[in-house]
């Protein structure tokens, strides 16, 4: 088989990607069945060489921290080369590591238009970055949430079990998952060769293995795109993403596109004969991003604002998710998981009044973490808005109960008549009756049937819930 593989000759020409092979993959994109693994090769920032690879330029700035001698080094160097010749030179491999948080602490930059581009095709939800910077989380920040940080994260290590927090139905928003490790001053994440293999043999173990994550690697088409794995790498990494022998047939497919690919004949050989359900894109990954988006938004329908909310001359206002950590002195909204949508409808409103809010809308945490972080941000929350309903009138046990009633433990240190509770009531319950603490009957209710908030409603809630002197 190495003699097959080494020879240029032994491999077919490839195939083209036809209209009717995008075509299926834009139906699995639109059915979320496909998820993007993004890798390095996307990441081209503006820097003062113009634009070039993050990682090319995070590697020669790196050398010259090191006072490496650029003779040693090749012309083009890699970060996996810097990192030898500074072991060469005994110096630490933990060093690395904070220098080059350093260095990505003191530059900023604008998130790649590839990954823009893969940020608005909203049909994403999931994200494997194989990079270990932030420009990915940036980029779907920036495109659907106007820079807010709403995108969850999360960052394997190999001496720590991160897996997806639930199954990915059940995800509230989209979702980053580093394979390789995210930037950081600890030496969790990789820069090297030998990070790589500590990544790839901790992967395979039992212990560690993200078994949600893999799961969906699994069970869905994947696009690996600008990666630059070498060829034995790209095979194993397949293997381990399938979990399954490349040559037995399987539902899903993948898509590989990246500028190393199409040169490792052996690789191009394989895929031709041995995985026949890895499709391989010829001109790498960026053109096939521009392509991608070019026919998904081609092809895609006018569709309403999700959980719109009328403000002002009634524009339909678009719901944004809250960010992960809530703004000091935000409105905290307490609610029903029932009523959900009512609420997105509710921030949605509050949101283009230019009133901040926030709410826990994961609820996928558990331990004294969680319970620490709500009940802290009751603690320093400027108002607090329970949204009372038939939902919350059925369920006498429910964590907004508890919310509830640690904003009412707040009041106790308040002078009388502050204005900190405010209850809103989404549909017909009435105040008599309804299953609240005293403390929410002592003030006037604000009534948003189904969430919406009308003009002067709207008005009313800006006077209302003005920032305090």
């Amino acid at each position: 088989m190495s003699v097959l593989a080494a020879d240029p000759l032994a491999a077919a020409p490839l195939a083209s990607f036809d209209d009717d092979a995008w075509e299926d993959l834009l139906n699995f994109i639109e059915e979320k069945q496909v998820i993007p693994i993004v890798g390095p090769e996307l990441v081209m920032v503006q820097t003062d060489a113009g634009s070039e690879n993050l990682y090319a330029w995070l590697a020669r700035t790196l050398a010259a921290r090191l006072g490496l001698d650029p003779a040693r080094l090749p012309a083009r160097p890699t970060l996996d080369d810097v990192v030898t010749h500074h072991l060469a030179n005994r110096g630490r491999r933990e060093d690395l590591y904070t220098r080059i948080r350093t260095i990505m602490r003191e530059t900023t930059f604008a998130p790649p238009p590839a990954l823009a581009k893969l940020a608005e095709i909203t049909d994403f939800d999931l994200f494997v970055s194989t990079s270990f910077d932030t420009l990915m989380e940036d980029a779907i920040n920036a495109v659907r949430f106007g820079g807010a940080r709403s995108t969850e994260v999360a960052a394997y290590t190999p001496s720590k079990l991160v897996d997806l927090p639930t199954e990915r139905e059940l995800l509230q928003r989209p979702f980053v998952y580093h394979l390789l490790g995210r930037l950081s001053a600890a030496p969790t994440y990789v820069i090297s060769d030998e990070d790589v293999l500590e990544f790839v043999c901790a992967l395979q173990s039992r212990h560690y293995a993200p078994e949600k994550l893999f799961g969906e690697l699994e069970h869905n088409h994947l696009l690996l795109l600008g990666g630059g794995f070498s060829d034995w790498l790209t095979r194993l990494f397949l293997r381990l993403a399938k979990r399954r022998r490349l040559s037995e047939p399987r539902d899903f497919g993948e898509v590989l596109a990246d500028s190393r690919a199409p040169r490792e004949p052996g690789l191009v050989f394989f895929l031709q004969q041995v995985s026949s359900r890895t499709r391989l894109f010829a001109e790498g990954a960026a053109p096939f991003v521009d392509e991608l988006h070019r026919r998904w938004v081609a092809r895609r329908k006018p569709a309403p604002a999700t959980a719109a909310a009328v403000i002002g001359a009634g524009a339909p206002v678009r719901f944004v998710p809250p960010e992960r950590d809530m703004a000091d002195h935000a409105v905290f909204i307490s609610y029903a998981r029932e009523d959900l949508a009512a609420v997105q409808r509710l921030k949605a409103g509050l949101d283009a009044a230019g009133i901040p809010a926030w709410f826990d809308m994961d609820r996928l945490e558990s331990g004294d973490d969680f319970l620490r972080k709500i009940r802290g941000n009751i603690a320093r929350c400027g108002y607090f808005i329970p949204v009372v309903s038939a939902s919350t009138q059925r369920r006498v046990e429910g964590w907004f109960r508890r919310e509830w009633n640690w904003a009412v433990d707040r009041t106790e240190a308040m002078a009388a008549g502050a204005r900190f509770i405010l209850p809103v009531c989404i549909d017909d319950t009435p105040e008599k009756g309804a299953l609240v603490p005293e403390q929410f009957l002592k003030t006037h209710w604000t009534r948003l049937p189904g969430g919406e908030i009308p003009p002067e409603a709207a008005a009313r809630l800006k006077d209302l819930l003005a920032p305090r002197a």
